[in-house]
């Protein structure tokens, strides 16, 4: 798939989430326009310098690195480091007609086949996220007496509903996103700050590419805060989807079965393997789970074993809720894919909203459901694809953040500690506030 094919393609996908979500778009041009500009890839929402980063981002970018590699001039070298996401397992185990840890193991071989180095996967800097977005949330609960936006908070791990935030909904939503970095830019920091370090090499002799199953994720690796004028370096060089990387299989002609299985490899640099694990939740690394229950302990004094979802207007946009004593102390919302966050904002403008969190994804279905590696015929999602997917990653037994030695030894060596400088650093970021009303960027005749 050439540069310019992807990026038209991505400009379709969303397009068709919209006139899914909206079918009055096809009746009015004008309306048309006005929703193109809350899509992520149109020309209203990504700048020409944008675009043209973005578009840097395929298969061709990594094939140019590992032909630099095999030349002679070694200045010109890279250390090619691939980050795995946990939601791409699957996807890959479907297609190899094999487990998840197997397969993981297979992408590992056929990775470090080509001329990869090292191959992570990005489960360490999802708990690092899904930690700091629950200090945060605490945090944020005890002063929202005072502070008018402190409650709700959005999760932040989703680049398409951070764009959507920041370019169409403004100064009434960007306050209430959490500030802790997504998995895919905390990976991104990891690699070129504490492992670059630990090889004795320089951020700018690692070439970081990230396997994710959402186009969107490319947008966000090219985002301002993060990228390093200084060094002239990002945190995330390349983003390829699961597809992306399969069709890199298919142009090398080898067989899942001529690909020898490597394990893959950790920041530290040990061998010993506790296996594959999954964070608690349906797909998405389980913020609102993880979040709730450690409110729920941290604030109230209350274990909560199970949660219990109760479905709203569908699958996609479901709550949660702590009581005791017939008082209800937490609730909490799910909140996936276009129309629903729609839904969602209409009930804010209007001051309906009883959450004090919103786990929201721009994905129906989460980012399993990611157009990069579960697009069906007509742009859809393949309900049946998607479906296996879950089974395969919920087959993978649920490992708690805070108990992971790895994460807890990063925060001493790594950062300094949990509330240093170089955590806030590392760990957070800032959205940008549209100084444009959302009311004059969203269509009145629109009924959500």
């Amino acid at each position: 798939m050439t540069s310019s094919r992807a990026f038209k393609m991505n400009e379709q996908i969303c397009f068709d989430n919209l006139i899914h979500a909206f079918p009055q778009v096809k009746e009015s041009t004008s309306v048309q326009q006005v929703l193109l500009s809350a899509c992520l890839s149109c020309d209203g929402c990504v700048s020409e310098d944008e675009g043209q980063r973005i578009s840097q981002q395929n298969l061709e970018e990594i094939n140019r690195v590992l032909a630099l590699n095999k030349k002679c001039d070694t200045s010109k070298h890279k250390i090619l480091v691939v980050s795995v996401c946990p939601q791409s397992l699957p996807f890959f185990a479907i297609k190899f007609q094999l487990d998840v840890p197997a397969a993981a193991k297979k992408l590992c071989g056929f990775l470090k086949s080509v001329g990869v180095h090292y191959v992570f996967d990005t489960t360490v800097a999802a708990s690092f996220s899904i930690l700091e977005s629950q200090r945060e949330f605490v945090q944020r609960y005890r002063r929202k007496h005072h502070d008018s936006n402190a409650m709700p908070m959005f999760t932040s791990s989703c680049p398409g509903w951070i764009r959507y935030a920041e370019r169409v909904l403004g100064s009434l939503v960007t306050p209430h996103i959490c500030t802790a970095r997504s998995p895919q830019q905390i990976m991104g920091s990891l690699v070129k700050d504490f492992f670059a370090r630990q090889q004795k090499l320089t951020p700018d002799q690692i070439f970081h590419v990230v396997v994710a199953p959402c186009f969107d994720k490319k947008l966000e690796a090219v985002r301002e805060e993060f990228y390093k004028s200084i060094l002239e370096i990002r945190d995330v060089d390349c983003v390829l989807t699961s597809g992306e990387i399969l069709h890199l299989m298919e142009q090398s002609k080898v067989t899942v079965e001529e690909v020898d299985s490597a394990p893959l490899d950790h920041v530290f640099g040990e061998t010993t393997d506790p296996g594959m694990t999954r964070h608690e939740g349906r797909g998405s690394e389980g913020f609102l789970e993880h979040i709730f229950k450690h409110a729920a302990k941290e604030l109230f004094g209350l274990d909560v074993q199970e949660i219990v979802y109760k479905t709203l207007r569908n699958r996609d946009f479901q709550e949660v809720a702590l009581e005791r004593d017939g008082e209800t102390l937490l609730q909490f919302a799910a909140v996936y894919g276009f129309r629903n966050i729609q839904t969602l904002v209409h009930r804010m403008r209007k001051g309906k909203v009883p959450y004090q969190l919103v786990e929201v994804l721009s994905c129906p279905g989460g980012c399993l459901s990611g157009r990069g590696q579960a697009e069906g015929e007509g742009g859809r999602p393949d309900r049946t694809l998607v479906q296996q997917m879950e089974e395969h990653y919920s087959s993978l037994p649920v490992r708690l953040p805070d108990t992971n030695p790895e994460v807890q030894r990063l925060y001493q060596d790594w950062l300094d500690g949990h509330d240093s400088p170089h955590a806030q650093q590392c760990l957070h970021t800032q959205y940008k506030i549209s100084t444009q009303p959302p009311s004059q960027i969203l269509n009145s005749d629109i009924q959500w």
